[in-house]
């Protein structure tokens, strides 16, 4: 395995802990995360990491087919818990891009199929707009602003 390998199974057995340090831990400090709902760059990932650590109570996280090549990598992941708005169960199911920088993660690209997410994790209004551009953005901004406040909180 190289060092890029590890870093990234570093980092979901990390997540597989709940370690949200220890996961933040393998991010450089003006690393750029993405993905349907978040858009978070330096510290900010982190801080997104250690809330859905704590807030993911039923958490589970696995991941496979973890590959790096010099200064790009990549790893499929699936996640199931309850989403913390609803409740409602949720499989989601995950491909991340890497991109290294002296031996940390300076970019990180999460995509996965929001409208399946949506329908999961929303129920009848994610099954009808799940697709829209209008519930993307309204649940984006929904994550910043649950974020913001955890970070508020401490």
């Amino acid at each position: 395995m190289s060092r890029e390998t590890d870093l990234i199974d570093t980092f979901y057995r990390a997540f597989q802990r709940r370690d949200a340090a220890a996961m933040a831990a393998c991010y450089a400090g003006d690393a750029h995360f993405h993905d349907p709902a978040f858009d978070l760059y330096g510290a900010d990932i982190g801080a997104m990491w250690r809330m859905l650590c704590e807030r993911g109570k039923d958490l589970r996280v696995e991941f496979a087919n973890v590959r790096a090549d010099g200064d790009k990598g990549s790893a499929d992941w699936q996640a199931w818990y309850s989403f913390s708005a609803s409740g409602r169960p949720v499989h989601n199911i995950i491909h991340a891009e890497f991109r290294f920088r002296d031996g940390l993660i300076s970019e990180h690209l999460d995509n996965f199929d929001f409208w399946r997410w949506s329908r999961q994790a929303l129920g009848a209004p994610g099954m009808l707009l799940g697709w829209s551009p209008f519930l993307q953005k309204k649940v984006r901004a929904q994550a910043a602003a649950g974020l913001a406040a955890f970070k508020q909180r401490g």
